[in-house]
C-alpha cells in the first residue's frame, strides 16, 4: 500500500485529500505543520509527500530542504504561491513537481502516481553486508558466511521494509499495513512469531539479537 504524508496547515485540505486519497486505497497520514512533517518522515519514510509551502512554523521551502536532507522520498509541492521564483526554488531543492491551488483532485492522484511510479522504477537494488551476512534484498537471496538462507515471502516481505528504513522505528501497525493490509491493526503476535523466525534464521545469536531489534511497545528496528 502506497503511504502519502500530506502537510498542510488548511485543515479543510487536509481532510479533502485525506478522504479522496484513502477512497482510492492509499495509506494517508496528515499533518499541519512543518516539525510535524519532519517527525513524521524520521518515524516512518512514505512513498510521496504531498508539501504545502505556507506552513505556521517552518517554511515550506525549509522543510523541503531537510526533507532532502533526511530521504529521496518524492516531494510534489502543493501551493497556493504562483510566483514562477517560488517554482523555481522548490524545484531547485529538489521538488519532484509543483502543483498550484486551487487544484484538481483528478490531476493531483495522477501527479502522486506519476511520482511513485518514477521512485518505483529508480529504486537502487538493496543490498547489505554485516557480520558475516549478505542480504541481497532486490532478489530476495540471504546468505550467512557463504551459505544460503531461505527465508519465506512473508519474512521477506517484512525484511525488505526494515532494511529500506534501516536504522527508522518502524511501528507495529505500519509494518502490520506493509505486510498483511490495513484490515490488520491488532495482529501484533503475526509480528512476534515472525520476527522470531527471522532472528533465528539470520541472526548470530538469536538470544541476543544486533540486527533486528524491537522496541517494546512501539515496533521495530534494522540496525546494521
Amino acid at each position: 500500500m502506497t503511504r502519502v504524508l500530506v502537510v498542510d496547515d488548511d485543515p479543510a485540505i487536509r481532510r479533502t485529500l485525506g478522504v479522496n486519497l484513502r477512497a482510492r486505497g492509499y495509506e494517508v497520514e496528515v499533518v499541519g505543520d512543518g516539525r510535524s512533517a519532519l517527525q513524521a518522515v524520521d518515524e516512518q519514510l512514505p512513498d510521496v509527500v504531498l508539501l504545502d509551502l505556507g506552513l505556521p512554523d517552518l517554511d515550506g521551502v525549509t522543510v523541503l530542504g531537510r526533507l532532502r536532507a533526511m530521504a529521496e522520498v518524492p516531494v510534489i509541492v502543493v501551493s497556493a504561491r504562483t510566483e514562477s521564483d517560488d517554482k523555481v526554488e522548490a524545484l531547485d531543492l529538489g521538488a519532484d513537481d509543483y502543483v498550484t491551488k486551487p487544484f484538481s483532485i483528478e490531476e493531483l492522484l495522477a501527479r502522486v502516481r506519476a511520482a511513485t511510479r518514477r521512485a518505483g522504477a529508480e529504486s537502487p537494488a538493496l543490498r547489505v553486508e554485516v557480520d558475516g551476512l549478505a542480504l541481497d534484498v532486490s532478489d530476495c537471496v540471504a546468505r550467512r558466511d557463504g551459505e544460503e538462507i531461505r527465508l519465506t515471502p512473508t519474512e521477506w516481505r517484512i525484511v525488505e521494509h526494515l532494511v529500506r528504513r534501516r536504522g527508522r522505528l518502524v511501528r507495529q501497525t505500519d509494518l502490520l499495513h506493509a505486510v498483511w493490509g490495513p484490515r490488520f491493526d491488532r495482529q501484533t503476535n503475526y509480528l512476534r512469531v515472525h520476527m522470531s523466525s527471522i532472528r533465528r534464521k539470520l541472526e548470530r545469536d538469536p538470544g541476543h539479537p544486533r540486527l533486528f531489534l524491537t522496541e517494546p511497545g512501539m515496533g521495530y528496528r534494522f540496525v546494521a
